[in-house]
């Protein structure tokens, strides 16, 4: 069973539509016992951190999901709300990933948020088997995470940054793969066979 966290994301029903294209049957559920029975995890996110990491304490779910054992994924919000610290709203996070949040700050006359597809690289995880290097991804975001020991892709907007991180049994991507086209159908079959 694949359990997708139901909390206040703005990207839930587009991650369902693309379950549903890849014929796939996922829950919908903020239930504890649900969550942690699941085979699979996806942790959806769109909004702003500081109000969903509130939300989340109120549901409980920030002190269950860091101790999820199964493959469990984390999009765009949800990747940055799995590490340590956000820049946005000073906000204190989930801590599975050691790893800060900082704000796109331009340097020329870029623009932010970064919307639009960008090459992902250095790809080299099971998430990328499958693709050519320098696929095409789907990117909406204002703050990003670092390179650091954990990344498993990079994009280079304003300065070169995760695009994809993975801890154990915790995968995260910056990127939108449910709005990624083939690519991003790939990298959600790659996970959900992981």
């Amino acid at each position: 069973m694949l359990a997708i966290i139901d909390y206040n994301a703005g990207n839930i029903q587009s991650v369902l539509f693309a379950m549903e294209r890849l014929g796939v049957q996922a829950t919908l559920t903020n239930d504890a016992d649900t969550i942690r029975a699941a085979d699979k995890v996806i942790f959806p996110g769109v909004g702003e951190a500081s109000t969903t990491m509130r939300y989340l304490r109120e549901l409980g779910l920030d002190t269950l999901i860091p101790t999820l054992t199964q493959p469990t994924l984390g999009i765009c919000l949800g990747m940055q709300l799995m590490c340590t610290y956000s820049e946005e709203n000073d906000t204190e996070c989930l801590g599975i990933f050691p790893q800060r949040v900082k704000r796109f700050l331009p340097k020329n006359k870029e623009k932010v948020p970064h919307i639009g597809w960008n090459t992902i690289g250095e790809l080299d995880n099971i998430l990328f088997e499958n693709l050519p290097t320098e696929s095409h991804v789907y990117f909406v975001h204002s703050y990003y995470v670092e390179k650091g020991e954990h990344t498993i892709a990079t994009t280079d907007y304003i300065a070169p940054f995760s695009a994809a991180i993975q801890k154990d049994n915790f995968y995260a991507t910056q990127f939108h793969p449910e709005k990624s086209g083939s690519v991003g159908e790939q990298i959600l079959r790659n996970f959900l066979a992981a």
